[in-house]
C-alpha cells in the first residue's frame, strides 16, 4: 500500500508541478509588464513576511506532524484523533493570532518601506494575501496533516492544481483586460478560499472516523517550541536574504533577487516532489524497524543527491539566457547578473542536499536537542548579511545565507549519523564528493552551450535534451559507485515486480 502511495504521489505530483510551473513562469512575466518591477517586487516582499507569520503556529504542525507517523502506521485511531484535537486547538489560537498580525502589517507596511505605489494598493495587497491563511488555520490544516502522514499528498497536490489552474486563469484574464492589481490578488484569495473547502469537504468524506472531540494529546505537541526554533532558522535563510533587501536595496532589487529565487524554486519543488512523496513511507518505516530504514534511506540518499546536483545545473546553466528571454522589454531595472546564477547554485545544493540527513533527525524527534544548532544558524545568517550587505548589496544578503547553510548542513549530516544513526558520517560526505566532481565536470562542458537563443523553443528543447543527458551522467556515475545502494535498490525493485497481485474475493 505505501508503494502505491509512493507511486501515487510521484506521478500525480510531476503532473502538478507541470501546470504549476508553466502557469508561475506565465504569471510573474504578466505582472512585470502590468505593473512594473516595484509592484512584483511588492508581491515579493509581502510574501515572504508572510513566511514569518508562520512562526505563529508555535511548531504545532510538525511536532503534530511527526507525532501522527507511528499512530498512522499501526492503524491507531483514538490516538490520531487526539493528537489532531491538540493540533487543532492550538491552530485555532493561531489563526486568531495571524489575523491581528495581517491587520497590524497592513497598518505599519507603507509606513516603513520605500515605495511611490499609493498606500491603499499596498493595504489591500497585504490583506487579500493574509486573509486565505487566516481561514485555513480555522478550518484545514489539521485534516492536511492527517493526509499528509497518511500517504495522500497526491490528493492535496491534485486540489491545488485544479484550483491553481482556476485562479492562474483568472488572474490573467483580468491581467489582460486591464484590471489592477488588487483585482488579481481578490481573484486569488477567492479561489484560494473555495480549495479550503473541498480539502474539509474530502476529509469529512474519507475520514469519517475523524473528530476533533477526543481528549487532546496536549503530549504530542509538547516539543512544539523545540520544533517553533528549527522552522524560525529555516525562515531565517529561506527569507531574510528578501526582507534584508527590501529594507538595504529597494523593491526593485527584491524583483531581481525574487526573479531567480523564483526560478531556482521551481526546481527546487521537483526536488521536494520526490522527497515528499517517499516521507511519509520513511517516517513510518523508521518507528517499525531501524535497520530496514538505514538500508533504504542509503539507497534514498544515494539517488535523491545525484537528482538535486543535476536539476539545479541544469537550472545554472539556462537561467540567464531564459531572464533574457522572460524580461525582454522590461527597462526599469536589468535582470541579468553574472554572479547570482553560481549562488543561487551552491545556495540550493547546501539547502536540499541535506534534507535526507535532515528526515532522520526530524524522525526520531531531535528536536530539543539540536535547537541550539538551529539558533547558531540564524545568527550565522544575520551577522554575515548585516555585515556584507552595505558594501556588496544584494550578494552580501546571499552569502550571510549560504555561510549559514554550510555550518548547518555540516553539522546535519554529522548529528543524523553518529546519534541518530549509529554510522559514519562518511557514507553521506563521499556521496557529496562523488557529485561533487562530477558537477565540476559538466561545469567544465557547459561553456559549450550556446548563451543566448532566438526564442523560447529552442532553449526548452536544449534544455530537455542537457536534463536528460545531465541526468544520466550524475544516475549512472552514482550507479556504479555506490554498490551497496545500487544491490539493495535491485532488491526492492524485484521485491516490488515479484508481489503477486491481489484476486477479488
Amino acid at each position: 500500500m505505501n508503494r502505491t502511495k509512493s507511486i501515487k504521489n510521484l506521478v500525480y505530483g510531476l503532473v502538478s508541478f507541470a501546470v504549476t510551473t508553466l502557469l508561475g513562469i506565465v504569471i510573474p512575466r504578466l505582472v512585470l509588464v502590468s505593473y512594473g518591477s516595484e509592484t512584483n517586487g511588492l508581491l515579493n516582499s509581502v510574501r515572504q513576511i508572510f513566511a514569518y507569520f508562520a512562526l505563529l503556529e508555535a511548531g504545532v504542525g510538525a511536532a503534530a506532524l511527526q507525532a501522527l507517523y507511528g499512530p498512522v502506521g499501526r492503524g491507531e485511531r483514538e490516538e490520531v484523533c487526539a493528537i489532531l484535537a491538540a493540533a487543532q486547538r492550538f491552530f485555532r489560537r493561531t489563526g486568531v493570532l495571524y489575523a491581528l498580525g495581517v491587520g497590524l502589517l497592513a497598518l505599519v507596511y507603507p509606513l516603513l518601506v520605500r515605495t511611490q505605489l499609493p498606500g491603499y494598493l499596498v493595504v489591500g495587497v497585504i490583506l487579500f494575501q493574509g486573509l486565505s491563511s487566516v481561514v485555513k488555520y480555522f478550518t484545514t490544516a489539521s485534516v492536511q496533516l492527517l493526509l499528509r502522514v497518511d500517504g495522500k499528498n497526491y490528493v492535496l497536490g491534485n486540489i491545488s492544481m485544479v484550483f491553481t489552474v482556476l485562479s492562474n486563469v483568472a488572474r490573467i484574464w483580468l491581467m489582460s483586460r486591464g484590471f489592477g492589481v488588487l483585482w488579481v490578488q481578490g481573484a486569488f484569495c477567492l479561489v484560494d478560499l473555495c480549495q479550503a473547502a473541498l480539502v474539509a469537504g474530502y476529509a469529512r468524506r474519507h475520514y469519517p472516523w475523524l473528530t476533533f472531540r477526543a481528549k487532546p494529546n496536549e503530549q504530542a505537541v509538547a516539543q512544539r517550541g523545540d520544533v517553533l526554533v528549527h522552522q524560525l532558522s529555516a525562515l531565517v535563510f529561506n527569507n531574510t536574504d528578501t526582507i534584508l533587501i527590501t529594507g538595504f536595496c529597494g523593491l526593485k532589487l527584491v524583483s531581481v533577487y525574487g526573479m531567480y529565487a523564483m526560478l531556482y524554486g521551481m526546481v527546487a519543488s521537483m526536488v521536494t516532489l520526490v522527497s515528499s512523496s517517499l516521507n511519509f513511507a520513511l517516517g513510518q518505516l523508521f518507528h517499525r524497524d531501524r535497520e530496514r530504514y538505514r538500508q533504504v534511506q542509503g539507497v534514498y540518499e544515494t539517488y535523491y543527491l545525484a537528482l538535486s546536483f543535476a536539476l539545479f545545473y541544469v537550472a545554472f546553466l539556462f537561467i540567464r539566457p531564459f531572464l533574457a528571454l522572460y524580461t525582454a522589454g522590461v527597462e526599469d531595472i536589468s535582470y541579468q547578473d553574472h554572479w547570482l546564477p553560481g549562488l543561487f547554485l551552491l545556495m540550493q545544493l547546501l539547502n536540499y542536499g541535506r534534507n535526507p540527513s535532515n528526515n532522520s533527525i526530524d524522525y526520531a524527534g531531535h528536536y530539543r536537542q539540536t535547537k541550539w544548532r538551529s539558533v547558531l544558524e540564524s545568527a550565522i545568517n544575520l551577522v554575515v548579511s548585516l555585515v556584507c550587505i552595505p558594501a556588496l548589496g544584494i550578494y552580501g544578503a546571499v552569502l550571510g545565507t549560504i555561510a549559514a547553510l554550510f555550518y548547518r548542513t555540516n553539522d546535519i549530516i554529522v548529528y543524523a549519523h553518529r546519534v541518530v544513526l549509529g554510522d559514519s558520517p562518511w557514507l553521506t560526505y563521499r556521496r557529496w564528493l562523488r557529485n561533487g566532481v562530477v558537477l565540476a565536470v559538466l561545469l567544465w562542458a557547459g561553456r559549450l552551450l550556446p548563451r543566448q537563443y532566438s526564442g523560447y523553443v529552442p532553449l526548452i528543447a536544449t534544455a530537455a535534451l542537457t536534463t536528460v543527458v545531465v541526468l544520466a551522467a550524475f544516475a549512472g556515475v552514482n550507479t556504479l559507485l555506490e554498490p551497496e545502494a545500487r544491490r539493495a535498490a535491485w532488491a526492492y525493485f524485484r521485491e516490488w515486480k515479484g508481489r503477486p497481485k491481489r484476486k477479488n474475493g
